[in-house]
């Protein structure tokens, strides 16, 4: 099971679908170079070609010159995952102003599998939304939950990808018209898959079900849409939650952050 989700997500998740949003994308050999509004590189591969550690330098120094040269571009994302044949590539980043943030783990699971009901507490209300005032409400309860000053930035964003976009989906549960748990469902165009993302909740209604119920129903909305997976990158608080919803962690990914030197 692991090594079919890992080479489906292999397959269908690391090539057009990572960029389809980004403002423009040029390759480098085997890289994608992308930049997304907000000023935010991002770069990403199939694979690396079985690059040696000389040439995985070159590609890096490549990489650099070319957002270091775009103006705008503030920082960039490299994102790199635990199976793949690379070597050196931790060490050239690391040389190189890169700055390895938390790894996260990759976790799939069939659809059908997780789309069964689960049980809430009384006076909780799971809906889907697309109304601006909810965004801001779910992006500062996620903002609260994740120590986020920057939240409004992110809540902007998400709702310039809501209304540009009406496959994502977001989805709130709500007590007394509070928003206390929320998460994305974000269909990928072209792939068997559907996205799990931004789920948070509040830690006074943590251990009582309602994000096993978010997922849930996100997972009904997936088998809708004609999705067969879905897949999430989560932290290690966030991943017991994901296993008990039935996905299954099949390797890590770790974003490595270089940041452009101010003029």
């Amino acid at each position: 099971m692991h090594k079919r989700y890992l080479a489906a997500y292999d397959d269908q998740l690391r090539t057009d679908s990572e960029s389809v949003h980004a403002l423009d994308t040029v390759m480098h050999g085997p890289l994608r170079l992308s930049v997304f509004p907000g000023g935010r590189g991002f770069i990403s591969y199939a694979d690396l070609g079985g690059a040696d550690a000389q040439r995985i330098g070159e590609l890096v120094d490549a990489a650099i010159e070319h957002f270091r040269a775009l103006p705008g571009t503030t920082s960039v994302e490299w994102k790199t995952r635990g199976h793949d044949h690379a070597p050196g590539l931790h060490e050239a980043l690391l040389s190189r102003g890169f700055i390895a943030e938390d790894p996260e783990s990759i976790m799939i699971g069939e659809a059908v599998l997780l789309a069964h009901d689960v049980a809430v507490p009384e006076g909780v209300e799971i809906r889907r939304t697309r109304s601006d005032a909810d965004v801001w409400a779910m992006e500062e309860m996620q903002g609260t939950v994740f120590e986020d000053p920057d939240w409004r930035t992110r809540a902007e964003t998400t709702l310039r990808r809501v209304h540009e976009d009406d496959t994502v989906e977001l989805w709130i549960a709500l007590d007394s018209g509070r928003v206390v748990s929320a998460g994305r469902l974000e269909p990928v165009e072209g792939t068997e898959f559907a996205g799990l993302w931004g789920g948070a909740t509040l830690p006074e209604w943590r251990g009582r079900g309602i994000y096993r119920a978010l997922t849930a129903q996100r997972a009904r909305s997936a088998l809708v849409r004609g999705k067969r997976y879905l897949q999430s990158d989560c932290t290690e608080f966030s991943r017991p939650i994901l296993e008990r919803s039935g996905l299954v962690k099949v390797s890590t990914t770790t974003p490595y952050v270089w940041t452009k030197p101010a003029r």
